[in-house]
């Protein structure tokens, strides 16, 4: 049974939610030349969010898992649909309404999909509640965060800790995605903002957390990193360097060497190259890397298990916990 952790789905019926409730929480549809879109506070979302048919079509959906060889996907919400934006009193209203609309629309095929919530990050206390209702009410698997909270990098977010031990204390799954990328740089010509500027996003959130002693503190969390966890794996050694050579800086808050911490969390296999897969392996170890997609976004892998079974060195066991087993011990 292959599953695939990486995926983004919109279901309809939050689309229904936003438009009859949105308004009033700070979370509007609103009509672009890009198609429909969502406004939070003034900001109006990369979209268009409910153009694609692969967000929000079933039927479609699995058709494409089954041309790919993908048994069981895990569905995430679109990241710029977090509403990081909104107010304390609409926050954990829209949270919860957007994980039910994912939770109902997983169950409409239990046998072929988990879901994983989004929560208010802005309001750690209410992340933690989200978290709870997502994973203890709607049985939801676990939540995605993006790598910046309305802008500020998440081992900058005040009382994030609470929201990292309720994660750890409930086995959640924790899969972070970058948003936003490198906010501030002009990224656009050549494609770079996505080509580059994303997984770089993500190398600055996670080498935040690392040396922010967050896997320290909490070492039971299930972490996981999407597009080969950014640039970290390829570039640890300068991270561990840093941590010998300038330890009251990048050691002030850890322990051990950053790549300690790299191997106790979790990738996807979105690299684009079966060499790079196979370094991330060497890397990260066979039981830390999982298959995934992007779907149905043009920039993901659209026959993952050939990448998987063309990278160099890996052997029928390591294909299998990528495919996996890694995934079922999390997922079921």
């Amino acid at each position: 049974m292959t599953y695939d952790i990486h995926a983004h789905a919109i279901p309809e019926t939050f689309r229904d939610w936003l438009g009859a409730n949105g308004s009033s929480h700070g979370a509007a549809l609103v009509e672009t030349d890009r198609g429909q879109c969502v406004e939070f506070a003034g900001r109006v979302t990369t979209g268009p969010q409910f153009g694609s048919k692969g967000l929000t079509d079933l039927d479609r959906r699995i058709e494409e898992m089954d041309r790919m060889g993908i048994d069981v996907q895990i569905l995430a919400g679109w990241v710029d649909l977090t509403g990081y934006e909104l107010a304390r009193e609409s926050a954990l209203e829209y949270s919860k309404a957007h994980n039910h609309a994912l939770a109902e629309e997983a169950a409409r095929d239990a046998g072929r999909f988990r879901a994983l919530g989004t929560v208010p990050l802005q309001f750690p206390d209410l992340a933690v509640a989200a978290l709870e209702h997502a994973v203890t009410d709607l049985g939801m698997n676990g939540v995605q965060i993006a790598t910046t909270v309305d802008g500020v990098l998440l081992d900058q977010v005040e009382g994030m800790d609470d929201f990292w031990q309720a994660a750890q204390d409930l086995g959640a799954f924790v899969q972070l995605h970058p948003m936003r990328p490198l906010s501030g740089l002009d990224l656009s010509r050549y494609f770079m903002d996505n080509a580059v500027g994303r997984p770089a996003e993500s190398s600055v959130a996670l080498a935040g957390l690392i040396f922010s002693g967050v896997f320290e503190r909490f070492p039971g969390l299930r972490f996981c990193v999407v597009h080969g966890a950014g640039f970290i794996p390829y570039q640890i050694g300068r991270l561990d360097k840093a941590y010998s050579r300038h330890p009251e800086q990048a050691g002030a808050k850890i322990s051990r060497p950053p790549s300690d911490y790299l191997r106790m969390l979790y990738a996807d296999s979105v690299v684009h190259d079966p060499g790079a897969l196979s370094f991330l392996v060497g890397v990260m170890g066979a039981d830390r890397v999982m298959l995934g997609t992007d779907y149905p976004f043009p920039m993901g892998d659209q026959d993952p298990l050939a990448l998987i079974g063309s990278a160099p060195g890996l052997e029928a066991a390591d294909i299998e916990a990528i495919t996996t087993a890694n995934a079922r011990s999390i997922f079921g």
